[in-house]
């Protein structure tokens, strides 16, 4: 009977089965002791083998083909005739190495180079006014002379500009027949973002003032002077940006009271949707944080190889040549 009493505690249950379960807390205790531990300290993952190309992005390029019905009446002359809009994504470099020649080598195409550095997609002011001549080469306003056919106030402004750019360009706008062109191309980086063009106004869904409303409204004014032309959007890049602190930040990391960086890219892709026209996504699978000192020249500009895969990636996905 002593024995079975020192073996048991008053309820019966045996000294031992105490032991365990205390020896159980005590190693629940030491684990999360020694975890915590290790989390504070920080814990590197030994990544040198990993081939990153495996992960899958999720790009989301959207392509439309024209109906036959806007064709009607158009003669295909045989040969592909591409017009690049856009700023210093297409003007930064306009040698061999630049987007503009680095397409015409991955189609066979004709391109001709549009762009006018510095440039955005919305306006600055709802009215033109000469402290702000930049609005006269925003997309909204260079579309809207390519439908009247009337590049005058362009060129006199263009010649004030010590940058040839502006003049060279126009000029070939006003000389251009647009009859012959197949696709048209708008290619602009972030400086909408970073310029703080707001991103749309949901009282007018057209404002030219607005990133999503330029954009609509200045693919209507095409499509409905030239509706045979397919127009391409493609969205910019990865980029950095200043923060308010001034320190350089990824541009989906910051948001300047108009969105981040991802929200002006689905910007784009929602005006695209509505206008029936094709998307280029080259902010995802071409350009990230991890790989940016590989592609960008700055916190910006694209370098040639960065210039290579974008022409790459739209030559498969509009001509589907690789």
């Amino acid at each position: 009977m002593s024995d079975k009493r020192n073996s048991e505690n008053g309820n019966g249950i045996p000294i031992w089965a105490h032991f365990i379960v205390l020896g159980l807390i005590v190693a629940v205790i030491a684990f999360v002791v020694i975890k915590l531990s290790i989390w504070n300290k920080g814990f590197k993952i030994d990544t040198s083998d990993v081939d990153a190309s495996e992960f899958e992005v999720e790009i989301e390029d959207q392509i439309f083909v024209l109906t036959s019905d806007k064709l009607e009446g158009h003669e295909d002359d045989g040969e592909e005739n591409i017009l690049v809009l856009g700023n210093d994504a297409v003007t930064y470099d306009s040698s061999e190495d630049g987007i503009c020649a680095q397409i015409a080598a991955k189609t066979g195409a004709n391109v001709v180079n549009a762009g006018f550095p510095a440039s955005n997609i919305a306006l600055k002011n709802a009215e033109y006014q000469d402290d702000y001549s930049m609005d006269r080469f925003s997309f909204y306003n260079v579309a809207k002379s390519i439908s009247e056919g009337n590049f005058d106030d362009m060129l006199t402004t263009a010649q004030t500009y010590e940058d040839y750019a502006y003049t060279r360009n126009t000029s070939a706008l006003k000389d251009l027949d647009f009859n012959k062109i197949d696709t048209l191309v708008v290619y602009y980086d972030a400086t909408d973002y970073i310029n703080l063009r707001p991103g749309r106004n949901p009282s007018n869904a057209d404002d030219p003032m607005t990133y999503m409303g330029a954009l609509s409204s200045g693919i209507k004014m095409i499509q409905e002077k030239y509706p045979f032309i397919r127009i391409v959007c493609m969205s910019f890049t990865f980029c950095y940006a200043y923060d308010k602190d001034g320190s350089l930040k990824n541009g989906d990391m910051v948001d300047f009271g108009n969105g981040r960086l991802t929200t002006y890219r689905q910007h784009m892709i929602d005006v695209c949707g509505d206008r029936g026209v094709s998307f280029i996504d080259n902010y995802y699978g071409t350009i990230d944080e991890g790989n940016s000192s590989d592609y960008l020249l700055d916190n910006i500009h694209v370098n040639k190889a960065g210039n290579e895969h974008i022409a790459a990636h739209f030559a498969e996905a509009i001509y589907g040549k690789k």
